[in-house]
């Protein structure tokens, strides 16, 4: 039996949640809180094994309620978060202090609109949530790169600057694609500030996130890394010491102009397992437009089997294939899938993922 804890200042979201998960033979909802305190509180005294947890809440809200719950019995937190600016920047940031994954909270208008679909996503990770290690969670990024290749990590300037640089407008020899999802935001800030800023490859991304999301996702890791972070535009030109986070709802594929750059373009054609962005999208695109030693794609920590499919014909092609290890993804499925299908050259843990890169790429 799954023992949940819904934590929202709205009685109407409380009960609603609630009706949600009981319906289910497997779970039991054990508390209710209308606040952060009550929250911090019946974590220690009712011990559940997964937490719901509004984010804007009188008294401590969800973030600062967040920090103590993993300070102080860690567990299972999937936050509810509103589909606003200011909301997907509190859900990256939740996501750094440790909580589990993210739902996107509707309005009172829309309810009514996507009950169905709240409820089935609700209870897929309440219930894969359960399973997940909180270690993996709450455990610090470690910075590998600059300490076993002595790079020096630059002072971070603007995106906008770095653009204007001229050793970064040249076009990359070389494409990086990573497909990821639940686990992803933390796993990103990991690798990501460990590839050197002289990389000489660009870097594709899809991260399963809503719209609003992946924006945030991109601001927040170009604070942090050395090379540029930004969410995917439809035209850029694929730059070498760049990465492209996918914008929510949108494929990301590559095509090459004229004068043969390659440029991204953004599409929203139909879902792929369930997905748009998909993983097995962008590695197909990637496919088309590189020759088989200008590719590696990574797949990591994430739920279902999106890109699995791909990243194995990726490797047939003759492209460099990694998977990130078991041990290390929060939720052990693309990998899985991944390894299952015959379509990784490499697996190793989630560390040592930048190292693997950089020697690939010599």
């Amino acid at each position: 039996m799954i023992r949940v804890m819904v934590v929202d200042d709205s009685v109407f979201m409380r009960k609603m949640i609630t009706k949600m998960l009981e319906k289910e033979k497997d779970i039991e909802v054990i508390a209710t809180a209308k606040n952060g305190k009550e929250a911090i509180d019946l974590n220690i005294k009712m011990k559940p094994d997964v937490i719901t947890l509004d984010i804007e809440m009188p008294q401590i809200n969800g973030l600062e309620a967040l920090k103590e719950i993993m300070a102080t019995r860690p567990t299972k937190v999937i936050m509810l978060s509103s589909l606003t600016t200011e909301g997907a920047k509190e859900t990256i940031k939740s996501l750094e202090l440790g909580a589990f994954d993210f739902l996107s909270k509707p309005d009172g208008k829309s309810i009514s609109l996507n009950i169905e679909k709240v409820e089935a996503d609700l209870l897929e990770l309440v219930r894969t949530a359960f399973y997940v290690n909180e270690k993996l969670l709450i455990s610090s990024p470690k910075k590998i790169i600059k300490e076993k290749l002595g790079e020096k990590i630059l002072e971070k300037t603007s995106f906008t600057k770095i653009l204007e640089k001229k050793a970064f407008s040249e076009m990359p020899e070389k494409i990086i694609a990573i497909g990821i999802s639940t686990g992803g935001p933390k796993a990103l800030q990991t690798i990501l500030p460990n590839i050197p800023k002289d990389i000489n490859a660009g870097i594709l991304i899809v991260q399963h996130m809503p719209p609003k999301f992946t924006k945030s996702l991109a601001d927040r890791l170009n604070e942090l890394c050395a090379i540029g972070v930004k969410e995917a535009e439809e035209g850029d030109e694929i730059r070498k010491g760049f990465a492209y986070v996918a914008p929510g709802d949108y494929h990301i594929e590559v095509k090459q102009t004229s004068n043969n750059k390659k440029v991204i373009t953004l599409n929203k054609n139909p879902t792929s397992q369930g997905h748009r962005p998909s993983a097995d999208i962008m590695f197909d695109s990637v496919k088309k437009n590189y020759s088989p030693n200008e590719i590696i794609s990574v797949i990591m920590t994430g739920m279902g089997k999106d890109g699995a499919r791909a990243i194995k014909e990726i490797r047939d092609y003759g492209g460099k294939t990694i998977g990130q290890s078991e041990k290390t993804c929060v939720v052990y499925g693309m990998p899985r899938v991944a390894q299952e299908y015959g379509g990784l050259d490499y697996v190793v843990d989630l560390e040592e993922i930048p190292n693997q890169i950089v020697k690939l790429l010599k």
